[in-house]
């Protein structure tokens, strides 16, 4: 069974009165922030200098510490004992103490110690850090 309707009938009886609420709605809320945005932008302010700040050139980077079978430490190809990885971690941190990351990569068959070692030197210095297997 069809229903037929009547086009200029059912025309008629629609209500644009939501429609026409809800677009007048979003002009305001879009006016009132546009203006808010250019006040922000009109202010005539100094901003205090901070001698010790710098600005942020690149993207941190993160530093990829590698483990070998035999437990040696490498990093950017360089082999580390724990007190050379030590510095080289806090040298990261102190080149970027709000975004230095550690990546530890450890070999299967190394000494779980040393993967303990260097997560424990990032927590000492306040870094995160992550590991990553074989299948990353």
């Amino acid at each position: 069974m069809t229903v037929k309707f009547n086009k200029s009938v059912s025309l008629a009886n629609m209500s644009l009165t939501p429609l026409i609420d809800v677009v007048f709605l979003l002009l305001i809320f879009f006016l009132i922030s546009t203006r808010f945005d250019d006040e922000e932008r009109l202010l005539d302010i100094l901003l205090p200098q901070a001698s010790e700040a710098v600005p942020l050139i690149a993207a941190p980077q993160e530093l990829i510490v590698n483990i070998n079978r035999q437990g040696a430490f490498y990093v950017h190809g360089k082999e580390y004992g724990l007190s050379g990885l030590e510095m080289v971690l806090s040298e990261a941190w102190g080149a970027n103490p709000t975004g230095a990351s550690v990546i530890i990569r450890g070999d299967r068959a190394c000494p779980f110690g040393q993967v303990v070692a260097v997560a424990n030197l990032c927590k000492k210095l306040g870094i995160q850090y992550s590991t990553m297997t074989q299948d990353e």
